[in-house]
């Protein structure tokens, strides 16, 4: 008998479910109902009739990549808390463009002052090689049609005016008001208004979203559809895109990919359509609705690099391309250095790329157990002594190693990572101590570069690293005393500007900055200075050894030896940032130096 007292559950929110076992389950599942009210929810079928029987999407392989357009710039910058202003859009843009994306949506001109100018900058410069298509957004009324015409004006590359309308059924009950007929009426209007503005665009082809397109009943949208080609009269030589999106995921990705093969088999014109898909995650497959939606018939593909969006966001294009770089196809977009495109992106959309993300988070190639290490360290090794033995550069060699699906180094990274993180977690977890005991919070990427030092320390003294040895080891590599070659003799911060005096070199400068904020008024007038400092991350996080707790600022910057981290300590956050700019500075000149002697010798 058991006589244990029972202990109050702390999740006193929750109601553990207690309904009945189901008479069919097993005896090895004592699963009970819950209290969850899923009988709101119809299930898919009920919802939308899928009349595909016979598919052949299940019997298909993945050989060839899509045409990839990343909607970053409209659909990922419209979910953003804080939409990117002209220089992050841009910046956002030349990273697509040097990565190799060809067809680009860039924004809704319509709906937003600073998407329309973003395009007329496009329009007026010449930021888009010519073999880039720009794509730009709007609903179906004539007045915004208008004013997106009007914007792409005068453009040379070839354009996309991407014309979108609800049509499932609730979205036409509750949000339009209007019936199937009324409906199309709408679209087919809205085609002639497209079609009329852009009479004298001869670069200008169409693009039709039926929005909520997993909802719509699909004799209702293939007539829209057909429809909309009829009037655009597409051809192979002009054709017309039909972007069929599963705006809100409701289903399981096989019904989505059966609903995307019924239009693919059944849709007139077939050979004057681009079939596209736009998968959102709301259930989170949006990256296994893309990719059978390809096996299904798409040929080109919207997402967000890095998945973000509305909801729980757009499909992910990046770990789509890399999935397919994994099975041995080429994604036809370079991935070489995930890291500044992670950067990038992060720069941009202000919002951290997820440690567990695949391919590009910090820890997706990173091993803490043990047995997974040993499978690792082998399977580099015999990589290595496999390309040895048959003279193949080992990035050319086919890939076996056990755990890694693809090789780190593909998309431009090394193997510390993998090792290294590891065994700093054996060495008495670096991270933890330093937060336990000192409050010192180390972001991933510095753990990941401290580690090293750590690891020194341990193989050369053999024994565990305490927290106080911890603590002395990242002030040794990380506060160490400056040289003196620059120095910030004062400074000013108000609401409107940052005066910042240096003396460099033994010259003393004095500037006043404005617009921006204090670290980048530094750095520019490091810069006036002939000291460049490109600053990569800047975290902020407190040191309570002592007495007193300081601020500490960990900065992430790059020179002519790499990427590297340094620190700044002091009793404001403003005076830390400062002086781990101004250790970097100093540091940045000790690497001109090394470089300079390097080069002579």
């Amino acid at each position: 008998m058991n006589t244990a007292t029972s202990t109050p559950s702390p999740f006193r929110t929750l109601s553990t479910p207690h309904g009945p076992v189901p008479a069919d389950a097993p005896a090895w599942n004592r699963q009970r109902s819950s209290q969850m009210p899923s009988h709101r929810y119809a299930a898919v079928r009920d919802r939308v009739d899928v009349p595909l029987t016979e598919r052949t999407w299940p019997t298909r392989e993945l050989t060839v990549a899509p045409l990839w357009v990343p909607v970053d710039l409209r659909d990922g910058n419209q979910a953003l808390a804080e939409p990117m202003d002209p220089a992050r859009k841009r910046r956002f843009f030349e990273l697509m463009l040097a990565m190799g994306y060809k067809e680009i949506e860039v924004g809704y001109p319509s709906a937003s002052q600073t998407d329309f100018d973003f395009v007329r900058l496009i329009a007026e410069s010449a930021l888009a090689p010519d073999d880039v298509t720009i794509v730009v957004f709007t609903a179906a009324r004539r007045d915004l049609i208008e004013r997106t015409v009007d914007s792409v004006r005068g453009i040379r590359n070839p354009v996309v005016i991407h014309v979108y309308t609800a049509t499932a059924p609730t979205w036409r009950d509750l949000v339009l008001g209007r019936d199937r007929a009324e409906l199309k009426d709408l679209i087919l209007s809205a085609g002639r208004d497209v079609l009329e503005l852009t009479a004298d665009l001869p670069n200008v082809r169409f693009q039709f979203s039926p929005e909520v397109f997993n909802l719509t009943e699909p004799d209702y949208v293939l007539d829209l559809c057909d429809s909309i080609t009829t009037l655009w009269d597409a051809t192979a030589a002009r054709p017309v895109i039909l972007n069929l999106p599963a705006t809100v995921e409701i289903a399981t990705p096989n019904v989505y990919a059966d609903q995307i093969e019924y239009m693919h088999r059944n849709l007139a014109r077939r050979d004057g359509v681009i079939l596209s898909v736009h998968s959102h995650n709301d259930r989170g497959t949006g990256i296994a609705c893309a990719e059978l939606a390809v096996l299904a018939g798409a040929q080109r593909v919207e997402g967000c690099i890095f998945g973000n969006g509305e909801r729980t966001g757009n499909v992910d294009i990046a770990t789509l391309a890399l999935n397919l770089h994994a099975q041995g196809v080429d994604p036809m977009i370079d991935f070489s250095d995930i890291d500044e495109i992670r950067r990038t992106v992060e720069y941009c959309n202000r919002i951290e790329v997820h440690p567990r993300h695949p391919y590009v988070g910090d820890l997706v190639h990173t091993a803490f157990s043990g047995t997974h290490q040993d499978a690792i360290r082998k399977g580099l090794a015999a990589h290595r002594a496999q390309a040895l033995a048959t003279g193949i550069d080992a990035e050319k060699l086919d890939w076996r190693v056990p755990y890694l699906p693809i090789d780190p180094a593909d998309i431009g990274r090394g193997y510390d990572a993998v090792i290294r993180v590891n065994s700093q977690s054996g060495k008495g977890g670096i991270a933890h101590l330093l937060e336990t005991a000192f409050g010192v919070e180390l972001p991933r990427r510095l753990q990941i570069d401290f580690a090293r030092h750590v690891q020194q320390q341990a193989d050369a003294s053999g024994d565990e690293l305490s927290a106080q040895a911890l603590w002395e080891l990242f002030a040794t590599h990380y506060l160490t005393e400056t040289s003196g070659q620059v120095s910030l003799t004062d400074y000013r911060v108000d609401r409107a500007s940052t005066e910042v005096r240096l003396r460099a070199r033994g010259a003393d400068s004095a500037s006043v900055h404005t617009g921006i904020g204090p670290v980048e008024a530094l750095t520019q007038a490091l810069l006036a200075a002939g000291i460049r400092v490109e600053i990569l991350s800047l975290h902020q996080t407190s040191a309570e050894a002592g007495n007193a707790s300081d601020a500490i600022t960990l900065l992430e910057y790059r020179d002519e030896t790499g990427v590297r981290w340094t620190a700044g300590r002091a009793g404001s956050v403003i005076d830390a940032s400062f002086d781990a700019v101004i250790r970097a500075a100093d540091l940045v000149i000790g690497a001109g130096h090394s470089a300079a002697s390097h080069a002579v010798a």
